[in-house]
């Protein structure tokens, strides 16, 4: 460890560490929750604001399109800038975007709110996990603080659905946006004094028109996934959109390879160690938030749940999620190698997925839901927070914030693409199900979960293949080295 990784940790006080922690998880968790917190407020939005269905996907996915296409972004700008600076402005400009979506008097309004929160997001997720990684170098804390931080990025999708039900029945729907503001000042106030200033990269530059393509790429991408749902695969609209965005993010990648210094060094992903933690991070997302997708709606339209008590009933997977990431990951990440830690994870979350696939209309919550939710808690828990460390371990000072930020994009990559993507999966499975059986009441509903587990099960096999290709992408041994200095 050189002696400019060492002053940055020992900016923190012995005493604060833990408060510094905090503080990182808490802006890690608000930017999670944020992807999930308005999509029970959505029917109460939609009749305040006078919206049509075909409109609602874009209150969620202008927030993940931001977010996961300017992360890049932001991870630069904390290298050039600084650590935290970013994170400070980062929170700044996300509480301001959470008032302006609140106060919203039309869906234009608020979809510019949570464009802008998606933004301010990029800002603020690599700043956190790289002055995660300075902040606590030594092994076993090491592992504990980033036990804790994959355990709160990995349950925040749970806890936005709970938040946001909860909220929204007993408040109103825009204080899922104005609980933001809040937080966000209270972190402000807290990190100025706990946080360290790791110091700036030299030489790196601001690629503003990468940033653009990569934005512009991801957003045709998704719309095309999200639009196959209403036109289908073959429409000329989706495959316009589908093709389109290719070859913006084929340009954005020639783009990389030509410039000196690049948004995405390409020396990032030379690492297969870190190819294979982004790719186990991403699919379990995919996972994940397909199965919040699918049990939101099965719960509010089969079983007839409230908005609080279908947000209640996701809580045993974020409290598994947690749980499992703070004791499997303390305990086992200095013992276990990283691959088995996060292939087993990826199988423990497809066993679930596959438990949900046996749901019928009939089905109970305690019987059938509650048992699916506690291995997918406990697969997610498992295999995040071994997959961070790995991701960024053996980076160089210049790369941190960068690489940062790739990881957190193949979540919000994973949760955009993968949330269309088997919404639409589902929303045709349902439409043939109705087309072959006589309608009625009870055929709409057995439809509906057709429909979620034909969704479902293509996503319980991709974990699990994905699982299988960890024993040959990843090879090291060990999540425990840290970063390196800028050379």
């Amino acid at each position: 460890m050189t002696d400019t990784m060492t002053k940055a940790p020992a900016a923190v006080l012995s005493g604060r560490r833990g408060l510094a922690l905090g503080v990182i998880a808490s802006a890690q968790l608000m930017t999670a929750l944020d992807a999930t917190i308005v999509n029970i407020a959505l029917p109460s939005a939609q009749q305040a604001l006078k919206f049509g269905d075909g409109q609602r996907q874009w209150v969620v996915t202008a927030y993940t399109v931001c977010f996961a296409g300017l992360l890049l972004f932001g991870g630069r700008v904390a290298d050039v800038v600084g650590r935290r600076r970013t994170f400070q402005l980062g929170l700044a400009g996300f509480g301001a975007a959470s008032l302006l979506a609140g106060l919203a008097p039309t869906l234009a309004v608020l979809a510019v709110g949570r464009a802008l929160q998606g933004g301010f997001a990029a800002l603020i997720t690599p700043s956190v996990l790289s002055l995660l990684a300075v902040t606590f170098t030594q092994k076993r804390e090491r592992a504990r603080a980033f036990a804790v931080y994959g355990a709160v990025a990995s349950s925040g999708a749970a806890v936005g659905l709970l938040l946001g039900g909860v909220l929204t029945e007993y408040f109103a729907w825009r204080w899922c946006l104005f609980v933001n503001v809040v937080l966000a000042t209270v972190l402000l106030a807290v990190g100025r004094s706990v946080l360290p200033d790791p110091p700036r990269s030299a030489g790196a530059g601001l690629d503003v028109g990468s940033a653009l393509l990569a934005t512009a790429g991801l957003a045709a991408v998704v719309f095309g996934c999200g639009r196959a749902a209403q036109d289908g695969w073959s429409s000329p609209t989706v495959l316009s959109a589908l093709i389109g965005g290719a070859v913006v993010l084929g340009v954005f990648a020639l783009r990389q390879a030509r410039k000196p210094n690049p948004l995405l060094p390409l020396r990032i992903l030379a690492d297969r160690d870190r190819v294979g933690a982004c790719l186990a991070v991403g699919t379990a997302v995919i996972g994940a938030f397909g199965m919040f997708l699918m049990l939101t709606y099965h719960l509010q339209t089969v079983l007839h749940y409230s908005p609080a008590r279908a947000g209640m009933a996701v809580l045993p997977m974020a409290a598994a999620n947690a749980i499992s990431g703070y004791q499997l990951g303390n305990r086992l990440m200095p013992r276990v190698a990283p691959r088995v830690l996060i292939a087993g994870g990826l199988l423990i979350g497809a066993a679930g997925l596959l438990l949900m696939t046996r749901l019928t209309p009939d089905s109970g919550y305690l019987v059938s839901i509650l048992p699916a939710e506690i291995l997918v808690g406990v697969g997610m828990g498992t295999l995040f927070p071994p997959a961070f460390q790995l991701a960024i371990r053996g980076v160089t000072q210049r790369d941190a914030g960068v690489t940062s930020a790739v990881v957190t994009a193949a979540t919000q990559v994973g949760s955009s693409i993968g949330t269309a993507v088997l919404n639409s999966l589902a929303v045709s499975a349902t439409a043939g199900y109705l087309a072959s059986h006589a309608p009625g009441a009870s055929v709409h509903q057995a439809a509906l979960v057709h429909g979620f587990a034909t969704a479902i099960t293509w996503a319980a096999w991709l974990l699990a293949v994905i699982a299988a290709a960890m024993f040959i992408l990843i090879r090291t041994t060990s999540t425990t080295d840290t970063t390196k200095e800028n050379r």
